[in-house]
C-alpha cells in the first residue's frame, strides 16, 4: 500500500513569498498530497465538514496559487493548476473537487469580460482577483442553473447602493467552508444574470451542510438560504444577458473549464487507486510463498517464490494501467487545447470553442469509464481485510470506487457521446452555454 507520511517539511511561509516559483510548487503539492493521503480513509469514514483540510490547503498556499495568472507571477497557469488538482485528487478527491471549483470561480471576472485583456482595472475585478490571491481566500458557489420546482432559484431586487438577494440553492462543493461565495442571480428589474460576491459570514446567509453522500463526502457540499442579503454594487463582478447568442465564445469556456477540472479529479481518483493497489500487491507478494501441494505434501521448489509471474495479476494490472494511460492522453490533449483557448481570449471564435467542447466531452467519456472500471477492479485484486484499527483506519479502497461513482454520476456519458458523434458526422457545434 502507498504509505504516505505526515510531511516533515510542511510549508510555513506566506503564500506571497512563493508565488511564481515553478520549482517549489510541485514539492509543496506532493507533500500536501502525502499529508492528505495519510489519514484519508479515516477522514472519509468520519465525513465531517473539511475545516481541517481547508486549513492545510491554506497553510500550504494552494488557494492563492490556484488564482488566475497575474502581475508579479501571481497564480498558476492552466496546465500547472490542472496538475496540482490532479495530484491532490489522487490522495483525496473530495479536496481535489473543492479546489477545482475554487480555481474556475477565481476566473469569473475574466470570463465575464469575454476575454478582454488585460482585465479591466475597475474596482470589482481588481479587488476580486487581488484579494483572492493575496489573502488566499477559498471560493465556492456557482452561477444559477435553470429554475426548477424544487429550487426556484435566486433573485436580486434593486435597492439603494446595490441589491437584496433572496432564495435558496444547493451547491456541489465548498460552501460549508468557503471564505467567499461567487453567486449568480436574476435581477427582477432587468432579467440579467448578475454575478457577485457574498460573504458567507453574513448573518442573513444560512448554510446547511449536505446530507451524507455515497462518495465525495468531504467536498463541503451544502444548501444555502439567502434572506434579504445586502449585495453592495461594488461586489458585482459582471452580468450575462438573457440571450445566449450574445455571449462571447470565451465566456462560454467557463463550464468547459469546470468540467475538465472535474475530469482531472476523476483521473486522479483512478491513478491514486491504482498506485495504492500496486503498493499493496507488491507488499503482499514480497513475502515468499510456501508451495506445498493441496494434499499436504512437503513444500516443493518454485522458480517464482514471490509470485511475480502470476499471469492473471500481471494481465489485470496491465489492462488497468493501459486504461489509465489512455485516459491521461485524452485528458492532456483537452487540457492543452483549453489552455490555448484561455490564452486566445476575446479572439476565440465559435468554431474553436466547439472544438474545445468536443475534446472536453471526449475526456469526460473516456475518463469516466476508466475511473469506474479501475476503482471497481482493484477491489477484486487487493486484499482489503486489513484491520480497521490499522494506521489510517485500514486500506479504505472502497472510497475510490464510491468517489468515482459519485463524481461521474453527475454527467451523462450518453449525452457527451451523442454530442461528439453529431459534431463528427455533421459538424454540429455543441450548444453555447452560460456559466454553469
Amino acid at each position: 500500500m502507498r504509505t504516505p507520511k505526515k510531511s516533515a517539511l510542511r510549508p510555513t511561509s506566506r503564500p506571497a513569498d512563493r508565488r511564481g516559483d515553478d520549482e517549489i510548487w510541485p514539492r509543496v503539492t506532493r507533500e500536501l498530497a502525502d499529508d492528505l493521503a495519510f489519514d484519508a480513509p479515516a477522514r472519509d469514514r468520519a465525513g465531517k465538514p473539511p475545516f481541517d483540510e481547508v486549513a492545510r490547503l491554506q497553510e500550504a498556499g494552494l488557494p492563492a496559487l490556484l488564482a488566475p495568472p497575474g502581475p508579479g507571477g501571481r497564480g498558476a497557469d492552466w496546465r500547472a493548476a490542472c496538475a496540482v488538482i490532479r495530484e491532490i485528487s489522487a490522495a483525496d478527491s473530495s479536496i481535489g473537487e473543492l479546489l477545482a471549483h475554487h480555481h474556475v470561480l477565481s476566473w469569473t471576472a475574466r470570463f465575464l469580460t469575454g476575454g478582454e485583456a488585460p482585465v479591466p482595472a475597475s474596482a470589482p475585478h481588481t479587488a476580486f482577483e487581488d484579494g483572492t490571491a493575496r489573502e488566499g481566500r477559498l471560493l465556492a458557489g456557482g452561477i444559477e442553473p435553470s429554475r426548477t420546482p424544487a429550487e426556484p432559484g435566486l433573485t436580486l431586487t434593486p435597492a439603494p447602493g446595490g441589491y437584496l438577494l433572496d432564495g435558496r440553492r444547493s451547491f456541489a462543493s465548498g460552501v460549508s467552508v468557503a471564505d467567499r461565495l461567487v453567486v449568480g442571480a436574476r435581477c427582477t428589474q432587468t432579467g440579467e444574470l448578475l454575478v457577485f460576491l457574498v460573504d458567507p459570514a453574513d448573518p442573513a446567509v444560512f448554510i446547511e451542510p449536505g446530507a451524507e453522500r455515497v462518495g465525495q463526502r468531504l467536498s463541503g457540499a451544502g444548501t444555502v438560504t439567502f434572506d434579504q442579503v445586502r449585495v453592495d454594487a461594488r461586489n458585482v463582478l459582471g452580468a450575462l444577458p438573457r440571450d445566449e447568442h450574445a455571449v462571447a465564445p470565451f465566456t462560454t469556456l467557463a463550464p468547459l473549464a469546470l468540467r475538465l477540472l472535474l475530469v482531472h479529479v476523476g483521473l486522479g481518483i483512478a491513478e491514486g487507486a491504482l498506485a495504492e493497489a500496486r503498493d499493496v500487491s507488491r507488499a503482499t507478494r514480497a513475502v515468499p510463498r510456501r508451495t506445498g501441494s493441496r494434499t499436504g505434501a512437503p513444500d516443493d521448489t518454485s522458480d517464482d517464490p514471490f509470485g511475480r509471474e502470476d499471469p492473471f495479476l500481471l494481465l489485470a494490472y496491465g489492462e488497468l494501467a493501459t486504461s489509465a494511460h489512455a485516459a491521461a492522453a485524452v485528458v492532456e490533449r483537452a487540457t492543452d487545447v483549453l489552455a490555448r483557448g484561455l490564452v486566445t481570449g476575446s479572439a476565440l471564435g465559435v468554431e474553436e470553442r466547439a472544438d474545445i467542447a468536443v475534446l472536453v466531452a471526449a475526456a469526460e467519456a473516456v475518463t469516466s469509464r476508466a475511473a469506474v472500471r479501475i476503482t471497481s477492479r482493484i477491489l477484486e485484486l487487493v486484499d482489503t481485510t486489513e484491520p480497521a484499527d490499522a494506521p489510517g483506519g485500514g486500506p479504505g479502497f472502497d472510497r475510490f470506487w464510491r468517489n468515482a461513482r459519485a463524481l461521474t454520476a453527475r454527467s451523462s456519458e450518453t449525452h457527451r457521446l451523442r454530442d461528439i458523434g453529431d459534431h463528427y458526422l455533421h459538424g454540429t457545434r455543441p450548444g453555447l452555454r452560460l456559466l454553469a
